[in-house]
């Protein structure tokens, strides 16, 4: 029966698998640390390549991204698959794909088709690999379905859709409570003091998943040179640096999504009024799959479709949602053209294009040029509504759109301070003072950030104290792992912590002091670190936490939560005196470490349970490059926080977790014969 399963699925892939790449035109080198350099002829030769090399690493990954963007996340895992299988329908992402697919050029196609094609020749090859055999032939419609779901997620509507299901909707959103974090720091001649220019590449994304980072170097005789990271299933590198420019993104929080409650017809079914004239709702079907008793049931749940966009019904209305990415399906093909910009100039006449609906962006370039924008796709709205509450669905007004030019969004290019930085703040605190866009112009329908955080504050104070900064002492401000004094969460306030007399709470005195006489750094070796570490957990894991924001802790909670911490220190430790790097490990598979960091220090790291008391790290330096611009040069140096490949049986399974512990990083160079030389294995993919 085995035998015959696995031939169905080949004939199921390969009847639909007829790819124009020829896999000679290809060559994968892998460094000593695995990571493939791929060359080809064509632009599409090396997404093939790409495709090929990434599922050799994590076919795994790849697949369950493109189950979950295709409504199939379900016949994989069964329920706990179901709410990415009704998002991707309720926002009916074949459907729009479909609609918009003659908006990507011909040339991007080719890009999706090849890319496509090595995925589908891999998992031909590999059929005992395959998760679900409906979701072959991966197509470039496939692709896209995918990215359409990963960029609603990313503007926060997701959250809007699971308030409607759960009843909850409170109207007033804000999605920036989120200690994932990511960091952007690239400074120019005018701070460094001779001719070069830095970018520090830091996003803290989670360890494992679709959206943990890939590391790949393209080449093609077509002008693509790049070297950086990429997600599952995506054809080109997000973040990088070619020989010319590099680029980073932090994740921003404006005002990208809006919930509309519709104005219901007292008596006729599915009837809404809109500018006082009645329009019917466009009544819709999903259906999910679940295993009971050993059979495939298929369940279906009904929803609806508004003027406004997807619509869902609960006990208190029917509620519709919209955001820009549900009109956009030309994100992956930007990101595609910005890998094979040359200039700054032609890298922000790409971005006007205006097709990545968020994302701060971090730049620098060989021409002594930074650039920092709060990039999006923003709605022009009526200035007389709230948009961070729920808008009345009934009328024009609240119905936009047209969007914000590239031009009139918060940015900054070469300040004369010589410095831009993000670590997801306000975008008018990205560089001196003196310098800032100003909040004044750009309408508060925007919803732009106004916060500062622990990190952006610490980044601000690091660079402040230097009058020039050369490139060591640059890394060493990425690599700070310490808090600023005082603290400055953007979504609590703990620092009554550091002001309790420990003698009032005799039960828990030793662990105040600890707190007290902490440097605030993040060492692993650090006792204070490890007590305040456990505090933090305790505290942002109470019910209590998630249900009010602008947080100010009392002493009596923070002592009530101290009680905790020394319960499970004694339970879990059988002592008071608890290393940071005690409680908190890198992990994977068999091998485990103690390792620095925190949420909201630059060099962040957050982590879930573990075992015997202990967590384990799953966000944070999930990807860092160090990219040095000098006379015309690139300098790329770079780190993941395991290996590249997710195959517990491969030597680059974790071999980079003693690098990162120690905050080092490996070299990485655009020179093809150096490649070569001292590379550990050449092939062509099949």
């Amino acid at each position: 029966m085995k035998k015959i399963l696995r031939l169905l699925i080949v004939l199921s892939i390969s009847t639909n698998c007829f790819s124009q790449i020829n896999p000679k035109n290809i060559e994968i080198v892998r460094d000593e640390f695995g990571i493939p350099h791929i060359f080809g002829k064509t632009d599409a030769d090396v997404a093939y390549g790409l495709a090929w090399a990434h599922c050799e690493d994590d076919f795994k990954t790849i697949q369950e991204a493109y189950l979950a963007g295709n409504g199939l996340l379900t016949k994989h895992i069964g329920l706990k698959g179901a709410s990415a299988d009704l998002l991707t329908q309720v926002i009916e992402s074949k459907e729009t794909v479909n609609k918009l697919f003659y908006t990507l050029s011909d040339d991007f196609i080719k890009i999706l088709q090849a890319y496509s094609d090595g995925i589908n020749k891999y998992a031909e090859l590999h059929s005992e690999k395959v998760l679900v055999k409906d979701l072959f032939p991966i197509t470039p419609r496939k692709m896209a379905s995918y990215s359409f779901l990963q960029l609603f997620i990313s503007n926060g509507a997701d959250k809007m859709i699971v308030d409607i299901f759960s009843n909850n909707v409170s109207g007033d959103f804000n999605f920036y409570n989120n200690m994932n974090g990511s960091n952007a720091i690239a400074m120019n001649s005018a701070k460094i003091g001779k001719k070069e220019t830095f970018l520090a590449i830091n996003p803290h994304q989670p360890f494992d998943g679709p959206t943990s980072w890939y590391e790949a170097h393209l080449v093609s005789d077509e002008g693509t040179d790049i070297m950086g990271a990429t997600f599952a299933g995506a054809p080109c590198i997000l973040i990088g640096t070619n020989r010319n420019l590099a680029w980073t993104h932090t994740v921003n929080y404006p005002d990208k999504a809006d919930i509309f409650k519709l104005q219901m017809h007292p008596k006729k079914r599915n009837v809404y009024y809109f500018e006082n004239q009645e329009k019917k709702l466009e009544v819709k079907k999903a259906s999910i799959y679940t295993k009971i008793l050993g059979l495939t049931i298929k369940v279906n749940r009904k929803f609806y479709k508004s003027i406004y966009g997807p619509t869902l019904k609960n006990k208190k209305g029917y509620y519709s949602v919209r955001t820009p990415s549900l009109y956009n399906i030309k994100s992956l093909e930007q990101w595609w053209r910005m890998n094979k910009a040359k200039s700054f100039t032609e890298f922000y006449n790409i971005l006007k294009t205006r097709n990545i609906p968020g994302y701060n962006i971090g730049y620098a370039d060989k021409n002594d040029t930074i650039f920092y924008i709060s990039n999006g796709i923003i709605p022009k709205r009526d200035e007389r509504y709230d948009w961070r509450k729920v808008l009345p669905g009934n009328s024009k007004k609240t119905l936009w759109n047209e969007y914000y030019e590239i031009t009139e969004l918060p940015q900054v290019i070469n300040p004369k301070a010589g410095f831009i930085y993000n670590a997801n703040h306000s975008p008018f605190k990205s560089t001196d003072e003196k310098e800032n866009p100003d909040p004044k112009d750009f309408s508060k329908t925007m919803g732009y950030e106004t916060y500062d955080n622990n990190r952006s504050t610490r980044i601000l104070e690091l660079i402040k104290s230097h009058d020039k900064i050369d490139y060591e002492t640059f890394k060493s401000i990425k690599n700070d792992k310490s808090f600023p004094d005082p603290m400055n969460y953007n979504f609590m306030n703990i620092n009554k912590v550091f002001e309790m007399k420990a003698e009032n709470y005799p039960e828990v005195s030793e662990l105040i002091k600890s707190i007290q006489t902490w440097d605030k750094k993040t060492n692993a070796d650090s006792f204070g670190a490890g007590t305040y570490a456990m505090l933090y957990y305790t505290i942002t894991q109470r019910p209590f936490y998630k249900s009010y924001y602008n947080r100010n802790f009392s002493e009596e909670l923070i002592a009530d939560c101290l009680i905790e911490v020394k319960r499970k220190m004694l339970k879990d430790f059988k002592k008071t005196n608890v290393k940071l790097g005690e409680f908190q490990k890198l992990v994977r598979g068999e091998k485990e470490m103690p390792i620095f960091g925190m949420p909201d220090v630059i060099t962040a790291m957050r982590g879930v349970k573990y075992k015997d008391g202990r967590i384990k790290i799953s966000h944070g330096e999930s990807y860092v490059g160090l990219v040095r611009f000098t006379e015309g040069e690139v300098e790329y140096e770079s780190i993941s926080p395991y290996g590249s490949s997710d195959n517990p049986e491969s030597l680059h399974y974790s071999d980079q977790m003693e690098l990162l512990a120690g905050f080092k990083t490996k070299k990485m160079t655009f020179d093809r014969a150096e490649i070569y030389k001292k590379s550990k294995k050449i092939y062509n993919p099949k």
